[in-house]
């Protein structure tokens, strides 16, 4: 598709030519939490897992030789979950929780269900006579054997993850710094949250939606917020102090081909390399993307607040993700199926609007365009679909 317009015919092109010149975040020495961090360093496990044979069931451990008794077996003891176990009796069986220990010579373990229980007996059913060796037992290590690796560096740490860290005695792990993000916004459209808006004038919807998306993410942090208008010179003072105490800048507005644009130009003042500007999408077509010497991103989107929001989740969080050591930084989106979408014949990347309805289908959600706020809040995220296509194949869904 590339007719010399742009300097990436998809987007994922761009954002891998990007991230590719990011500084990862050093460590944190001093983390205190980890949970929503990146974690640093590997992690293997200090024990196998399970760290003994356990049991899989409620019921009885037993001797295969004791499925061929008829009648009444004898109850003689019970391994109890935190406890050592007994040993294995020569005659009867043992009572055995799910997750306590096996005792030595057991070779199966009888479901509960699988018995008629009487005081201190148990008969097997005909159904219980069929297991085989081994049966409902879980082996030690046969989830992970010690030293193996559980999880590697770039790890974003979620509730399941920490569950594993404990589990292997990992209560503190390593961990990168949170990416410090200042938001910078122009336009003297927009006004203060004090100011009651004229006809002309714009709420400033982009800097408390973009402040919001990120306080979202417990790896990032907004460092500071500011609104410059269209001055160039507080938009070029204001950037390269935020560049001095932030990893990451993100602009609004100020990157098409206005007389007030001035933000392509102040960036490449600072120091800014440009690795795009311009993209084949839709909204977002004058997204802007650059690095610092030192690894920072700078990321200038367009100001139009549907825009502005739908390329910030599309483009700008997978860069965050990507600084903030994730490995995982540009994960394949779930497809779903659209209802009803009749989509144009453009050569672009169309992002389209959709909430999600009972079935799990995309529903299009009726939109006047990219400053249509109504459409946006009304909306559970977008689809992607492919320039010049106008076929209803399920398509990759970003929610928000």
């Amino acid at each position: 598709m590339n007719n010399n317009q742009y300097a990436f015919d998809h987007p994922d092109d761009a954002l891998r030519a990007l991230a590719d010149r990011l500084a990862i975040q050093p460590i944190d020495s001093g983390a205190n939490e980890c949970i929503g961090r990146v974690l640093a360093d590997p992690v293997n496990a200090d024990r196998d897992s399970p760290a003994a044979d356990v049991s899989a069931m409620d019921g009885y451990a037993i001797r295969m030789s004791d499925l061929k008794i008829t009648g009444a077996i004898e109850v003689v003891g019970e391994s109890a979950c935190g406890q050592s176990p007994p040993p294995m009796p020569a005659q009867g069986v043992l009572r055995i929780f799910t997750g306590a220990i096996v005792p030595d010579e057991c070779e199966a373990v009888i479901k509960r269900e699988d018995t008629v229980e009487s005081d201190n007996a148990i008969e097997i059913r005909s159904e219980g006579k069929v297991v085989e060796t081994g049966a409902n037992i879980r082996r030690s290590g046969e989830n992970l054997a010690a030293g193996q690796s559980v999880f590697e560096p770039g790890v974003w740490i979620s509730a399941v993850t920490q569950a594993a860290l404990v589990n292997f005695g990992h209560y503190s792990p390593t961990v990168f710094k949170r990416v410090n993000v200042s938001v910078l916004t122009t336009g003297d459209e927009v006004i203060s949250q004090h100011d009651s808006p004229k006809p002309w004038q714009l709420r400033n919807s982009n800097m408390h939606s973009l402040v919001a998306m990120l306080s979202n993410k417990p790896w990032l942090q907004t460092q500071s917020s500011q609104h410059c208008g269209d001055d160039r010179d507080k938009l070029a003072t204001a950037l390269q102090q935020s560049l001095g105490n932030s990893d990451a800048v993100i602009l609004t507005g100020g990157v098409s081909m206005g007389d007030y644009d001035f933000v392509p130009d102040v960036i490449t003042e600072v120091g800014g390399q440009i690795i795009f500007h311009r993209l084949p999408l839709r909204p977002g077509k004058p997204i802007l993307g650059a690095v610092t010497r030192e690894g920072k991103l700078i990321v200038g989107l367009p100001g139009n607040p549907v825009s502005a929001i739908v390329n910030a989740r599309r483009m700008v969080l997978p860069l965050l993700a990507k600084k903030s050591g994730q490995t995982n930084w540009l994960p394949s989106q779930p497809k779903i199926h659209v209802e009803g979408l009749k989509s144009k014949l453009l050569p672009l990347h169309q992002m389209i609007l959709v909430k999600i309805n009972e079935a799990g289908h995309g529903v299009v959600v009726p939109s006047k365009g990219s400053g249509d706020l109504v459409a946006l809040a009304h909306s559970d995220g977008f689809i992607q679909i492919p320039p010049n296509t106008a076929d209803n194949e399920p398509r990759p869904f970003y929610r928000w």
